[in-house]
């Protein structure tokens, strides 16, 4: 069982920065592939990055490209997601999660149902 456990949610101003990170309670962590997801009450869940076990391969939505950078750092258990240029939009509430699969049919892993363990959540909230 691995608990992740995010932080670094806060109010931010448009076109500035945020880092959320992602704790995870277990060494074999390292063992997992990890997503960040984000959700509004309005949208279903979103996925936004995805980084490998490795740190080797990353993916990430198209609305996010070029702004927002996940990376890990296994020797802390440790998944990062740095948010540059922040807009409005980006408003969520953001849930990392593991899974033991970084590609399915389908390319990076992208699918909420595949993954095993989620974090409770962290509120980035972004003012126009």
């Amino acid at each position: 069982q691995v608990q992740l456990v995010e932080s670094g949610g806060g109010l931010v101003q448009a076109g500035g920065s945020l880092r959320v990170s992602c704790a995870a309670s277990e060494r074999t962590f390292s063992d997992y592939a990890v997503g960040w997801f984000r959700q509004t009450p309005r949208k279903e869940r979103e996925f936004v990055a995805i980084i490998n076990w490795s740190g080797t391969m990353t993916n990430y939505a198209d609305s996010v490209k070029g702004r927002f950078t996940i990376s890990r750092d296994n020797a802390q258990n440790t998944v990062y997601l740095q948010m540059n240029n922040l807009k409005p939009e980006d408003t969520a509430v953001y849930y990392c999660a593991a899974s033991r699969i970084y590609y399915n049919l389908s390319g990076p892993n992208k699918e909420p149902s595949d993954y095993d363990y989620w974090g409770q959540g962290t509120q980035v909230t972004v003012s126009a």
